[in-house]
């Protein structure tokens, strides 16, 4: 206890003799005796000053004198060890600090009585003390570390790097620059020789050091100013005091310690430290002490030598993981209130992250884990300094596993054994195995594809589950399901769903990189149908499931891996409802975040670049199909929420949102097929947008603000047409206009340039979202038409929103009632004329029937008059049950398939007469019917007709494609050309019928004045027909290529008019062609009624007149008058 109570009475006189304030006074002083028990201060001096900050740094040389025979003999041991332990810098007064207490020489007896005066690391004697004093070790050199016997002037041992050494000869290399090169030398006997590790050579005896660098650096949680590395600036100069004091302090062979430079990183301050030697923990003291002292004004980092905790250590893409960091170092000194703050890739964490406090620690929960949260995480715990840990965390894909089939029907018989072969994989580096219940069937060696043949023996009606599942971690498995039955198929061998019994649901598998299910429900018809596919991209999934959690800190990165991915995948997206229906659940995530956080024009190109791709022609097909899947509710109520229902109007509000959020930059974005524009204006605004839509804005009061506009060129492919009044006969036939203004606006103006010339009724209309409750649609309350002239529409609104114009097919209004008395009153007269004709063609049947020509004639041409009389009834019914401006009814299908149907049949036995014509233009003999021919020409004449209407029918009704949405029951020609199916065939008839004719002429011109008078009167008939023909075809054909012109120029009046005209008189040219300007008729006609006029009772001319139309099988063909005389000749002539 004297040792340890003498060491602190030591240490007390060092500061108490730091305490002298009078810089001025550099004379030894000698201290009262009474201040250190049996201990005499001989004397003291100041040695050199020097400036330091704006203090003057005085070096104070103690001599303390102990009584050896009153401490141990480890005092000195103990001395250094509690001057190396003095809290430094020390306080003495307002003015003096003490910085730095070093212990330089210690004298003390030998064994013999003799002092010897050894000096203590970095220090040694001048050159004068090792030559006057006799040397321990008897070598003189440059210096010496001990000498024997107490300095005569009371000098002491110096610093080495100040001593006056000997002189000598030696030659000396300059040691290289290179800051971590050290030089060093041994030393050597008296000989004149030496040795070094140096290329220099002496010839006189030398003593040397060992000179040790270590460049060390710590942080500092600031923001970084080049101007920090100014030698001059305060906070360099305060930094490099610091390490200058804690370096003497601590390294106990310090040579010099210096500030190299601060850099950014926040700001790591570089530092160099050089030594003859450190002894263990010096280092670190000095860092803990440059960060005890410079801690807290300069938020210094202290980084933790162990990682970050990750619990659980494997973590799966949609797991859960928790943070540990911490308990911070006590020698640090943190109090209870310390913070955290955490980071992830050096960005803050986001609102998936809870962070908390608990036991000490600080924690941070990630729910769900993605894929992006990979990377490094760091934790600040911060109280009067920084204490930094670290770690990596990395996210596993979860394994993908995909079995096929997901679910299959087996028919299973007794006595026999039925194989299904399963299939399962995973991506690599994962591994799956099949096993039924608990028996492994199989296990994959690798990350391939396994397969396995599953033996069914058991035909009970049951179902087996086979499951995969990844081999170590069996958490993650897929199930396949197996129905089995006795009981036969109704669907057989599909590629994708396999067989079936009616009523059966049967999945299969996606593609790799694709989740979800493809379902099909077995019908009656032995078909899978109401086919759904719930497949999406896993990429998509991903983003859509980490879409939840979007905030400001992410966006930008996560918009840009959107844009990549639709760029990536394009055509299987567009291609795809699924695909696009989760980016626009997407997007609508991205609009939720920009409520709160502005969109710069980085992100909206990112949005725009994604959107582009959803409104492409591709993707129309799969547009069709959300928006006709949407729930709806068919009346056009307007409803107060904004929430969409449907997947089109949920992606037109989202980027309403978005263009509401942009920053206040002017900018403008183009991509293929949507042009933005933001813009300050002050007062009014008048732009071209895209050259298709021209816009002017008055905005009241002149204020200055930005408008935003987005002008998309292919929306229609997204928006259905449909109306307020719920109509979808109309076509959006312009580009779709979005305006944003953060303001109130009364009036904008709009002109659009048409897209599709043959439409017209032009309406101004905005997307409204409420209506019918919330699923949306295009209304023109509050816009109104301005002018529609040189194939431009111009609107005018009161209110801002999302704008285009509606137009659908049309009739010019000045010829509109026109074209309704024409074809009302022409199918009128052309029912009273087909009528007409029927009964003609009744009375004279059995007066012209009397040969196989003139019989096959009339039985064309009352075929053709009876399809065209019920052709023309349905177009009345047609016209009853349709109107102009909604959409066409259910029965509107039936009514035009009847329609399609007649009208064919028409045509076809127009080819079936010139068939007959042309074939007894080759057979001229005059024989029996044949019975094959009769069948030949009603097969053709209404055979194929029916088949091609039931095709057109069955190939377009499903999508809703058959008939017109405009107010007229007819073909679809704007979505699936339907009408083709008329079209063709009508016309390839009236192509090949007057081919035929044309024949026939020349052969019957060519046989004038050859052959017997049966072959002449032969030819006088088939050229009476053909004249007929003539005139009928080109009549039909002309009519309905009239009918094609009005599609291609629907402006022309004229073209309107005479189509209206011809088609409704066709009755009319049957009844004049066909049978009044025949001879053969009218002279039957004629000897008929001057029969009838002879005999007494009308009404057995009546019945026999009705008989004519009541064709029945006799034995010589279809005519009960075959065999009846015949007064009149074949021979007739116009």
């Amino acid at each position: 206890m004297a040792s340890h109570k003498a060491v602190r009475q030591v240490i007390a006189l060092v500061l108490l003799y730091c305490s002298l304030e009078t810089q001025a006074d550099r004379q030894p002083r000698h201290l009262p005796p009474e201040e250190l028990t049996d201990a005499q201060v001989s004397h003291f001096h100041a040695r050199r000053t020097r400036e330091l900050k704006k203090l003057t740094e005085i070096e104070v040389v103690l001599a303390i004198r102990v009584p050896v025979a009153e401490v141990p003999p480890d005092f000195t041991d103990l001395l250094r060890h509690q001057l190396r332990n003095v809290s430094l810098p020390n306080t003495i007064t307002k003015s003096v600090v003490a910085t730095e207490v070093n212990l330089t020489t210690v004298c003390k007896p030998d064994t013999t009585g003799v002092h010897q005066c050894n000096c203590e690391e970095r220090f040694g004697w001048s050159c004068d003390k090792c030559v006057t004093h006799d040397v321990c070790n008897s070598t003189v050199a440059e210096t010496c570390g001990c000498i024997n016997g107490l300095p005569y002037d009371g000098q002491f041992c110096e610093p080495i790097t100040g001593l006056t050494l000997c002189q000598s000869s030696t030659t000396q290399t300059t040691p290289s620059a290179t800051p971590t090169q050290t030089v060093t030398t041994m030393i050597t006997p008296t000989t004149p020789t030496t040795t070094t590790t140096t290329t220099t050579t002496t010839t006189d005896p030398t003593i040397s050091f060992s000179v040790l660098e270590r460049n060390l650096e710590f942080s500092m949680d600031l923001e970084f100013n080049p101007s920090f590395n100014n030698p001059d600036h305060e906070m360099f100069k305060e930094i490099d005091a610091v390490i200058k004091v804690q370096s003497e302090m601590f390294i106990s062979n310090l040579i010099s310690a210096e500030l190299k430079k601060l850099r950014s990183g926040s700001v790591i301050a570089e530092y160099i430290i050089r030594a003859t030697s450190f002894e263990p923990g010096e280092l670190a003291s000095v860092e803990n002490g440059i960060s005890s002292q410079l801690g807290e004004k300069f938020n210094i980092i202290t980084q933790s030598p162990t990682p970050l905790s990750f619990t659980p250590n494997q973590i799966f893409a949609g797991e859960a993981v928790t943070v540990t960091c911490g308990p911070p170092p006590d020698s640090l000194n943190f109090r209870e209130n310390w913070t955290a703050e955490w980071k992830i890739n050096e960005k803050p964490i986001t609102v998936r992250h809870q962070a908390f406090k608990q036991n000490g620690q600080a924690k941070l929960t990630v729910t769900p884990a993605f894929l992006s949260d990979s990377g490094t995480y760091q934790c600040f715990l911060r109280d009067r300094t920084v204490f930094l840990q670290t770690g990596s965390l990395s996210v596993k894909p979860v394994p993908a596993i995909q079995v096929n089939p997901i679910r299959t029907n087996v028919k299973c018989e007794d006595g026999s054994t039925t194989r299904v072969l399963l299939q399962c994989s995973v991506q690599s580096p994962y591994r799956v195995q099949l096993k039924d219940g608990d028996e492994v069937l199989v296990q994959g060696s690798s990350s391939a594809a396994i397969t396995h043949n599953y033996e069914i023996t058991d035909c009970e009606n049951q179902e087996k589950q086979i499951i995969c599942e990844e081999q170590n971690n069996r958490k993650f498995k897929e199930t396949i399901t197996v129905d089995i039955s006795p009981e036969a198929f109704t669907c057989l061998d599909d590629d994708e769903f396999g067989s079936g019994r009616v009523g059966d649901t049967a999945k299969a598998a996606c593609k790799p990189d694709e989740e979800g299910e493809k379902t099909a429900v077995c019908e009656a018809s032995g078909e899978w149908g109401d086919r759904q596919d719930s497949c999406i991209l896993k990429v998509l999934l991903a983003l859509l499931s980490e879409s939840q959690f979007l905030d400001e800190i992410i966006l930008s990165d996560f918009l840009g891996r959107l844009s990549n991915v639709t760029g990536n995948f394009t055509e299987r997206i567009v291609e795809s409802p699924a695909n696009i229906g989760a980016i626009v659940k997407i997007l609508e995530q991205v609009a939720n975040v920009s409520r709160s956080s502005p969109i710069n024009e980085n992100q909206i190109t990112d949005i725009l670049t994604t959107v582009d791709v959803l409104v492409s022609d591709g993707a129309k097909e799969s547009w069709d199909f959300l928006n006709a899947n949407a729930t709806r509710n068919s009346s056009a109520q307007r409803s107060a929420s904004l929430e969409p229902l449907s997947a089109s109007s949920a992606l037109l509000l989202s980027l309403e949102t978005v263009s509401n959020a942009l920053s206040n930059d002017s900018f403008e974005i183009a991509t293929p097929l949507i042009l933005l524009n933001k813009t300050a204006i002050t007062g009014s605004f008048s732009a071209d947008l895209n050259s298709s839509v021209v816009i002017d804005v008055s905005v009241p009061g002149d204020p200055s603000s930005t408008i935003t506009t987005i002008t998309f060129a292919s929306m229609d492919n997204v928006l259905p047409a449909r109306n307020a009044s719920n109509s979808t006969i109309n076509t959006i036939n312009g580009n779709v206009v979005l305006v944003n203004f953060k303001g109130s606006i009364n009036n904008v103006s709009f002109s659009f340039d048409i897209i599709n010339e043959t439409l017209g009724n032009p309406q101004c209309v905005f997307w409204n979202f409420s209506l019918f409750n919330g699923l949306g649609g295009w209304d023109d309350e509050g816009c109104e038409l301005v002018s529609n002239a040189n194939e431009t529409v111009t609107c005018n609104c009161n209110h801002l929103t999302s704008f285009s114009i509606l137009m659908s097919a049309f009739i010019p209004k000045e010829i509109q009632a026109i074209l309704a008395y024409i074809t009302y009153i022409g199918v009128g007269i052309s029912l009273g004329c087909l009528v007409i004709c029927l009964i003609i063609e009744a009375i004279i049947w059995r007066k012209v029937c009397n040969n196989n020509t003139l019989r096959l004639y009339h039985v064309s041409i009352v075929n053709i008059a009876v399809c065209l009389l019920i052709a023309d009834i349905w177009f009345i019914i047609a016209a009853a049950i349709s109107s102009p401006n909604v959409e066409n009814p259910p029965a509107c299908r039936a009514a035009t398939f009847f329609i399609h149907f007649f009208y064919l049949a028409l045509f076809f036995w127009m080819l079936a007469s010139a068939l007959f014509v042309l074939y007894y233009s080759v057979h001229v003999f005059d024989g029996v019917v044949s019975e094959h021919a009769m069948a030949i020409g009603f097969s053709l004449g209404y055979g194929a007709p029916l088949i091609i209407a039931i095709i057109t029918i069955a190939v377009t009704a499903p999508n809703n494609q058959y008939v017109q949405r405009t107010g007229v029951c007819w073909l679809n020609w704007d979505e699936s050309k339907a009408l083709l199916a008329f079209v063709i065939p009508a016309l390839l008839i009236v192509v090949v019928n007057l081919f035929i004719l044309v024949v026939v002429m020349c052969k019957i011109f060519s046989s004038r004045g050859t052959g017997n008078a049966t072959s002449a009167h032969q030819n006088h008939v088939l050229l009476s027909i053909a004249r007929n023909l003539v005139v009928l075809t080109p009549l039909f054909g002309t009519t309905w290529c009239l009918g094609i012109g009005t599609m291609i120029s629907p402006r022309n009046e004229g073209i309107h008019i005479a189509f209206a005209v011809f088609n409704s008189l066709q009755g009319f040219f049957i009844l004049v062609f066909a049978t009044l300007l025949d001879k053969t008729s009218r002279s039957a006609l004629v000897k008929t009624l001057s029969t009838v006029t002879s005999v007494t009772t009308s009404t057995n001319t009546g019945t026999t007149s009705s008989s004519g139309l009541g064709w029945r099988r006799g034995r010589d063909g279809y005519n009960v008058a075959l065999g009846g005389p015949s007064s009149s000749s074949g021979a007739s002539e116009f």
